[in-house]
């Protein structure tokens, strides 16, 4: 089930992008491994804006989140700011559903695009975001925004791997008046 993030799932929400981040330790990437999540502060920013989501197991009764995605709004767009799932519940279409959601977001609150950096030779990162349609989009078409969190990224040194900026069209439906 998808939910909007309650403060009782901040914690977790840190748990589960540790555990999510394990995976890049099998890549040679132990610096992105490494990478403390946001504080729960930080991540208490989101929920509390209605921009933070969990999905939980639906085979569990006790609605613990398995799962999370993180919003912002970058250049007049939904920007993906984070999505995470606990490896443990990995290929059950938890992170495709977060990103639909979010999706639902953008298109409530009027936004077009959906917008993500992410890592482009990473299985579970840029192929992944392509399947969901998603598309790279080239340096000189970022907007100041966009263009911001790249060069943080730069500075933080994840371009020491290969990172792209992608964006998909929020899918709405057209809704005829009278």
């Amino acid at each position: 089930m998808i939910r909007a993030a309650e403060h009782r799932d901040l914690p977790r929400l840190r748990d589960i992008e540790r555990a999510a981040g394990a995976a890049f330790r099998d890549l040679d990437m132990a610096t992105v491994a490494d990478d403390d999540p946001p504080t729960v502060a930080a991540l208490q920013q989101y929920q509390a804006g209605g921009r933070a989501w969990v999905a939980t197991d639906d085979s569990a009764c006790d609605d613990v989140a398995v799962a999370h995605l993180l919003l912002d709004v970058v250049d007049e767009a939904a920007h993906i700011e984070q999505v995470s799932v606990d490896p443990s519940h990995a290929h059950r279409g938890l992170g495709r559903q977060l990103i639909e959601t979010a999706a639902g977001w953008a298109a409530e609150h009027g936004f077009d695009v959906l917008t993500l950096t992410t890592f482009a030779e990473v299985p579970w990162n840029a192929p992944y975001y392509a399947r969901l349609g998603f598309t790279v989009v080239p340096e000189a078409e970022l907007g100041p925004g966009l263009s911001a969190v790249r060069r943080h990224e730069r500075e933080s040194g994840l371009d020491a791997w290969p990172r792209v900026s992608m964006r998909r069209a929020v899918r709405t439906q057209n809704v005829v008046g009278d």
